[in-house]
């Protein structure tokens, strides 16, 4: 089952490159005139004069997502220091918590959704459907899904006291954090042995699962496959890069412009997989997410299935600044093997299949088997009708 409580703010990214030092603090130095900037001057002003309490924190990372804000640029966006670390747990995969995927209820507090196997919840005796009302003694539906998401994750091998309802009893549990990937591509064998894999993100192992899972079906007597991209936020080009090389006959596979009018094709070996494909997008489908679709499309390998995808044509580089903090940064534009950008146009699939703003949910929440979705079903037709 899905995550259900994502980072949304950052469904966005698609950092191509690793993160770097970017050596600067918001409010000090000068101008090169020697004058105060407009926001030191501003700064000053408040602390000096304003008759309530000054967060200067909170004040600098607010100027600072102004600042990305104003560039008119949906794609960039701003990372603060406390959030930094939930950021690079995204884009690694990977989270230290206690073993269980929590949404929000109607009453505020988090309902546990799934129990992770050989987790800490499950060998301390938490159970699905419990509903989680306390960390470390505060009120969850206070806390937030953020809040309570953020005090039960930690350093691993320290402990959490969670507090659960189950029917009309209370129940305390004191677990030992744990490291867990999240997994990152996950397969099953359809009607027809035609193989679904479904990628969640082109973040870290990407690459490294998705090649498994084609193999395990190969090896499974898969006759055609199926990958599910929706709502896929992108991720990484290195991973993206991997799982087309794999995939595609020699040629390119991507071309990056950098800011300074560098360019880059990355290109695929003579090794490729032969076999009839299909690929599932949706308007959530972003980025990297988009231009493995692309790809598949232009070399004629697979037929593109699903809703017409958002179009993102930049690439975001992460450089950390000196507190921590963080900004993803537009400096280049990314074209399909053959060129083309998809900025703001996206991909229109070669067998549209809209649905319903419910159907559409459920999918995501991945409370749809396969024989009832509709996306998918279109996909095995069309798959069938190639053979």
């Amino acid at each position: 089952m899905k995550q259900f409580y994502r980072i949304l703010s950052y469904i966005l990214v698609a950092a191509i490159a690793s993160a770097a030092t970017f050596g600067i603090v918001l409010f000090g130095g000068l101008t090169d005139s020697g004058a105060y900037t407009k926001l030191e001057e501003l700064s000053d002003l408040i602390q000096e004069k304003f008759i309530g309490e000054v967060n200067l924190t909170a004040m600098e990372d607010a100027a600072a997502e102004a600042m990305v804000d104003a560039l008119g640029d949906r794609w960039s966006y701003y990372i603060s220091a406390a959030d930094y670390q939930s950021y690079r747990e995204q884009m690694n995969n990977a989270y230290v918590g206690v073993g269980i995927t929590i949404q929000l209820r109607e009453d505020g507090y988090m309902g546990v959704m799934e129990v992770t196997i050989g987790g800490p919840a499950e060998a301390g005796g938490i159970l699905a459907g419990d509903v989680l009302i306390a960390v470390e003694g505060q009120d969850c539906a206070k806390l937030g899904l953020n809040g309570t998401r953020d005090l039960v994750r930690g350093e691993e091998g320290t402990d959490v006291t969670l507090t659960m309802r189950r029917a009309d009893q209370e129940l305390t549990f004191t677990l030992t954090r744990a490291y867990f990937e999240t997994p990152v591509a996950l397969y099953e064998m359809l009607e027809g042995s035609i193989g679904l894999i479904t990628i969640e993100n082109f973040d870290s192992r990407c690459a490294e699962e998705t090649i498994a899972a084609i193999e395990a079906l190969v090896a499974d007597g898969a006759v055609a496959l199926v990958f599910d991209v929706r709502n896929n936020p992108g991720g990484y080009k290195t991973e993206l890069c991997k799982v087309l090389d794999y995939l595609l006959p020699e040629g390119p596979l991507f071309r990056s412009e950098y800011y300074n009018g560098e360019t880059q094709v990355d290109e695929s070996g003579p090794e490729y997989l032969d076999m009839p494909m299909a690929v599932l997008v949706n308007s959530e489908s972003y980025s990297a997410a988009e231009f493995f679709a692309a790809a598949l499309s232009e070399y004629e390998a697979a037929v593109v299935v699903g809703e017409k995808t958002t179009g993102k044509g930049y690439f975001q580089q992460t450089y950390r600044l000196s507190d921590g903090s963080a900004v993803g940064l537009s400096v280049g534009k990314y074209c399909t093997p053959n060129g083309v950008s998809l900025a703001d146009v996206g991909i229109t699939p070669d067998v549209e299949v809209p649905v319903t703003e419910e159907e559409f949910l459920q999918i995501y929440y991945g409370n749809v088997e396969p024989g009832e979705d509709p996306q998918i079903q279109a996909a095995i037709d069309v798959l069938k009708v190639g053979k």
